[in-house]
């Protein structure tokens, strides 16, 4: 039976799944990266030894692998080209080589990974154009369109949280100003609250209790996520949209406010609504779409 070996490599933590043709998981595993800051880390060779581990325990190996990876990729999908942040080396890698393998292995960005995994057992599954964001320490994003993931011109589609709402604010780490990125991510929780809070769950917290400044904080961002929301929806016009990432943990108290603020701002036709969802596969849905995405691209 042949089967594939998705593989979603973070900053803290690497994720291992091995599926059927089908999505039936036979394997899952996951593992501390081990990044070290200037070095070229044991990461890659954790990669390296939990796939021979994988395909000796199934006794033989993975007709398909793919890699789910935080950065941009080459547009033939077989590495990143632009992630100037940890992980030395992943820049440039050829997974191919590198792993000794006579078939292409094929590279996602992490968000754009966990679409395709939501898109074929998630949240987004029937849906053909999907807008899916991840809300943590940035805002990152992913959207498909008539069934294709779309990467653009150079592989950089789908960057969301570098949208510009406010041209006078301060500019983000990809040089756009007033970011939505800097609005709602875990990145500025300690400028936007005045140092009160360091993570997004206590601000929260704070707001569920009924705190006046924490709820004035918390909204304001959640109002900005909504204009965000309806300038995506005005460019692509999706069928739904899905958020994950840790901040989406807020549930009921991030997801009643934004629908109150999209009944707002959202432009409706013919009363059409654009369906929020939550995303439903946590932190399978790298691995998973990075596999998937081999089946069918190798």
């Amino acid at each position: 039976m042949d089967y594939a070996i998705g593989i979603d490599l973070g900053g803290t933590n690497i994720k291992f799944l091995a599926i059927d043709a089908e999505g039936n998981i036979l394997q899952e595993d996951c593992c501390e990266t081990g990044d070290k800051e200037g070095e070229f880390g044991d990461w890659a060779q954790r990669i390296a030894q939990a796939i021979d581990k994988i395909e000796s325990e199934e006794g033989f190996k993975a007709r398909w692998i793919g890699i789910s990876a935080p950065g941009m990729t080459d547009r033939q999908k077989r590495s990143i080209i632009s992630y100037p942040m940890r992980l030395k080396g992943l820049e440039g890698l050829d997974w191919t080589t590198f792993l000794k393998r006579s078939e292409p292995v094929t590279v996602l960005n992490d968000a754009h990974a966990a679409l395709y995994g939501e898109s074929w057992k998630g949240s987004a599954y029937k849906h053909k154009n999907a807008i899916f964001l991840t809300l943590g320490t940035g805002v990152g994003g992913a959207f498909s369109i008539n069934g294709e993931l779309y990467s653009g011109f150079t592989g950089r589609a789908g960057h969301f949280g570098h949208s510009c709402l406010n041209p006078d604010g301060a500019q983000d780490i990809k040089n756009t100003p007033g970011s939505i990125e800097l609005m709602i991510g875990e990145c500025t929780i300690k400028e936007r609250t005045g140092g009160r809070f360091t993570a997004t769950k206590d601000l929260v917290n704070a707001y569920l209790h009924g705190d006046e400044k924490a709820s004035e904080i918390w909204l304001r961002s959640v109002y900005c996520l909504a204009c965000a929301l309806v300038t995506f929806i005005n460019i692509i016009d999706p069928e739904v949209i899905l958020l994950g990432g840790g901040i989406s943990q807020a549930g009921d108290a991030l997801m009643e406010p934004l629908n109150h603020f999209m009944d707002k701002v959202e432009w409706r036709p013919q009363g059409h609504r654009v369906p929020i969802k939550f995303a439903t596969l946590g932190n399978r849905a790298g691995a998973l779409g990075a596999a998937r995405y081999a089946m069918l691209h190798s």
